[in-house]
């Protein structure tokens, strides 16, 4: 029994701290892919397209932006998903993070969703790990 609770440890302890480091390379890559945002105060507005001189033609929904200025001071503008929209609320100003050096790319949040997960997923398995293998070192003098 001991043999299969040591294999086991040992499994969990190389596999929890080489996934570890894998998925944390791979996050770090994609963090640096992901380049710069830049906080800044955007307006939010919303856009009614005039209807079709036909009546035929049905209402077009509002397009919702956002409108800043970088710190070149050109403005910039993007499209709102509806997700966003709802999270912005009803307020006619917003905190939004810009892409530095692309025009017209914005988001709500400082950091990409995508290397926020691969993170945890690595803190978590290499966790998994360095548990497995201070659980291996105390069976290790308690036996002894």
């Amino acid at each position: 029994m001991h043999a299969v609770i040591d294999a086991l440890l040992e499994i969990f302890t190389w596999a929890g701290l080489g996934l570890g480091a894998m998925v944390a390379g791979i996050a770090f890559v994609l963090f640096l892919l992901d380049g710069t945002w830049i906080p800044v105060r955007a307006v939010v507005e919303t856009i009614l397209e005039p209807a079709e001189p036909a009546d035929t033609a049905p209402a077009r929904p509002p397009r919702r932006v956002v409108r800043w200025f970088d710190e070149t001071g050109g403005v910039n503008e993007a499209p709102l998903s509806e997700a966003q929209y709802a999270q912005l609320g009803a307020h006619d100003m917003a905190d939004v993070y810009y892409r530095r050096g692309w025009t017209n790319r914005m988001r709500l949040t400082p950091g990409s969703p995508a290397v926020r997960g691969a993170a945890r997923l690595a803190v978590g398995l290499a966790g998994v790990g360095v548990v497995s293998l201070v659980v291996s070192g105390i069976l290790l003098f308690v036996r002894g």
